[in-house]
């Protein structure tokens, strides 16, 4: 698989975004969110295993329906998201991009319901996370990771920015150089790296993974879901507005950087199969 970019839009602005390729899946939308209850936790389960967990509008739309039905649900007290298979997320998927129908929810939507969830998310990065694979990680209350899992955020390699308010939660979970570096590099960061920077919580071994996780879940939903509640939302009143108002700037910064010389010589060089080169690029 080759990381890509696209441009697409949905019923707010127009956004561009980060792309795994991957071979188109069949799959009602109602499949793409797996959902499970058990003693107040529930697990939502990103359902594309054969494109890596790639973000569609459908899976936009899908996990954000999800999200909304579990906060406004008063048997749920605690929320943990994963994916199916060997990846948590690899991403955005270009070869859904512009097909299909137009969805009520996009990724805007889906990072204003994170921001806005009254109650504890919890996600188990059970493999890669590329792009908004791993952006998503900010957006959470609390980050597991399993042992061999890795994250990139491969924007500045393709002429483009961060995403998903990073640009905010990355520098307050991990510090700014560590953010910084991360962001701006491009290269990958290993699940003990992500420990050090504190992008993680925790990391578990592989096996038995995601149950070690909801163990940690179910212990958090055994208190009443008023006090979570409560408690999360004195922790997030001084982050909200700054949380969306990054995610805009970016979204602003994202639609300006698509068409510079050096986002559209990070193109040309995929297709050529060539490593890009920026050196003589002048696009500031």
């Amino acid at each position: 698989m080759s990381i890509f970019s696209a441009t697409f839009e949905n019923s707010r602005s127009c956004y561009h975004r980060v792309y795994w390729i991957s071979r188109e899946v069949t799959m009602n939308d109602e499949d793409l969110v797996l959902v499970n209850d058990e003693a107040g936790v529930r697990t939502l389960i990103l359902n594309r295993p054969e494109a890596l967990n790639a973000f569609n509008g459908a899976l936009f739309n899908a996990l954000t329906e999800a999200l909304l039905a579990a906060d406004a649900d008063n048997t749920v007290r605690v929320i943990v998201l994963t994916g199916q298979g060997r990846a948590f997320s690899s991403g955005m998927d270009l070869v859904s991009a512009g097909k299909g129908p137009a969805y009520r929810y996009g990724f805007p939507d889906m990072v204003d319901v994170m921001v806005d969830f009254s109650k504890p998310i919890i996600i188990a990065l059970n493999g890669v996370g590329v792009g908004v694979g791993s952006t998503i990680v900010g957006l959470a209350d609390f980050a597991f990771m399993a042992a061999s899992a890795r994250m990139r955020c491969p924007f500045s390699s393709l002429g483009l920015t961060a995403e998903a308010a990073s640009t905010y939660t990355f520098p307050n979970l991990m510090g700014r150089q560590d953010a910084s570096w991360f962001m701006l590099s491009a290269e990958w960061m290993s699940a003990e790296e992500s420990l050090r920077t504190g992008l993680v919580r925790e990391v578990l071994p592989d096996e038995g993974f995601l149950e070690a996780v909801l163990a940690k879940a179910r212990k958090m939903a055994a208190f009443p879901v008023s006090s979570l509640r409560a408690t999360k939302a004195q922790i997030m009143a001084p982050h909200k507005d700054n949380m969306k108002a990054a995610a805009k700037s970016e979204d602003r910064a994202l639609v300006s950087l698509i068409k510079s010389p050096a986002h559209k010589e990070a193109i040309a060089a995929f297709r050529e199969k060539r490593e890009p080169n920026f050196t003589d690029i002048d696009d500031s």
